[in-house]
């Protein structure tokens, strides 16, 4: 017998169980989850070191089918205030220069020994090995069916249940997308799923510039219309392209209501006018020690980098020298709007989160799905995911704070 029980030992789930537990001591707070160990993806988060929050957290910073709907939800999470309570847990952090929060450490391993440490210290029974496969509605409350760690079949009731079981992103740290085959077996209203915050492959991508990095302006269009631009380094891939600012950008290609003809256009060149770009390149023929193409390129880009931008203005392989004014014109255009068609986001192992999931309407501010008291979803199951920075653990936490918070008031509410 539990009186909450959690399914999912993730970022949400473990927030959940120890919001619940602090809230109500003398609850029995038991977490189920399918690993060996519980939050093996909290590990991998912002490169082993972390990244649990943003201090620019806003609804336009999250991929959802119906931002109207995600705007109570977030103003929820804020106020669960998931930084100060990592704080009052006793976590020293540091903010970068872009906003980006992070265990002073810089360790992952420390936050999630954190989060142990107090779930031990409230009693909170940690279960592993545990692969939930029923719910149902049981003398007013629930009962959930799992396969334990010993593979025996085997059934908890609880007052209250919390859904963490996380999307199908990151399968390698022990996901596979049930937790959303949980809620639509629940009745819920699911938003197709689509890898989110992931490279991207491209029809022709051009091999040899696999490994190099350059810093450039990356804009999605359909078609001719721009959708959207980031700025950073972009990481050039065997397959397509890679870097945060494409992991921002793969965001927008959600089934159904993403660009149609997708296209990337880079600029290599971002803080540099096009007609600039343009004299900057003839005003370097007096200088240059060599008349080949690839000398042409030594100072503003990589060889390779170059040799294909040159390719892509459609130049002739001849000495620099002989190239009219609007040959010239054209090689900055080429650097400035240098075009990657035929995209598709790279798969699950790739995609830091996953975009789609329990729609944002079947829950109300306490993450409570309609309907049915005590039965509560949060976290990556939902169709709320965030761009790179730390807002994907900011909603994970404030939802499973927020979530975990209710659950023990009505346990609580019960008993008397």
């Amino acid at each position: 017998m539990a009186d909450i029980l959690v399914l999912g030992g993730g970022a949400a789930g473990l927030a959940a169980a120890l919001a619940a537990a602090q809230t109500a001591p003398a609850a029995h707070v038991t977490v189920l989850e399918r690993s060996p160990r519980v939050g093996k993806k909290l590990l991998a988060t912002g490169n082993g070191r972390c990244n649990l929050d943003n201090t620019a957290i806003g609804t336009d910073k999250y991929f959802t089918t119906d931002p109207a709907a995600l705007r109570p939800l977030l103003a929820a999470v804020d106020a669960a205030a998931p930084l100060d309570w990592f704080r009052q847990l006793g976590l020293y952090t540091r903010t970068d220069e872009a906003g980006r929060v992070y265990p002073y450490s810089n360790q992952a391993a420390d936050v999630l020994a954190l989060l142990e440490q107090h779930l031990a210290r409230h009693h909170v029974n940690l279960r592993t090995g545990c692969a939930v496969s029923t719910l149902r509605q049981s003398r007013g409350g629930y009962a959930v069916q799992f396969m334990n760690a010993d593979g025996a079949a085997e059934t908890l009731r609880a007052d209250a249940v919390l859904c963490a079981m996380g999307g199908a992103a990151g399968p390698q740290f022990g996901t596979d997308g049930s937790g959303t085959t949980f809620a639509a077996r629940c009745g819920g209203k699911i938003e197709p799923l689509y890898p989110c915050l992931t490279a991207l492959q491209c029809a022709k991508p051009d091999k040899g510039l696999a490994g190099i990095r350059a810093k450039a302006a990356a804009r999605l269009l359909d078609g001719t219309r721009t959708l959207a631009e980031e700025t950073g380094e972009v990481q050039f891939t065997d397959y397509g392209l890679s870097g945060i600012c494409i992991m921002q950008l793969s965001g927008l290609l959600a089934p159904g209501r993403g660009p149609k003809h997708p296209v990337i256009e880079l600029d290599l060149f971002p803080s540099v006018p096009e007609a600039e770009l343009t004299a900057l390149f003839t005003a370097r023929l007096p200088q240059l020690a060599g008349d080949a193409p690839a000398d042409f390129w030594l100072g503003l880009l990589h060889g390779k980098l170059g040799r294909a931008v040159w390719a892509a203005a459609k130049l002739p392989n001849a000495r620099v020298q002989m190239l009219s004014p609007a040959q010239w014109q054209q090689l900055a255009h080429a650097a400035k709007h240098w075009r990657f068609e035929g995209l598709t986001p790279c798969g699950w192992r790739q995609a830091q989160t996953t975009g789609g999931g329990l729609s944002l309407t079947e829950v109300n501010p306490t993450f409570q799905f309609k309907g049915c008291p005590g039965l509560y979803f949060v976290g990556e199951t939902l169709d709320c995911a965030g761009t790179c920075g730390g807002f994907n653990l900011h909603w994970a936490f404030g939802s499973g704070i927020t979530a975990g918070r209710d659950a023990a008031k009505r346990t609580l509410h019960r008993k008397r």
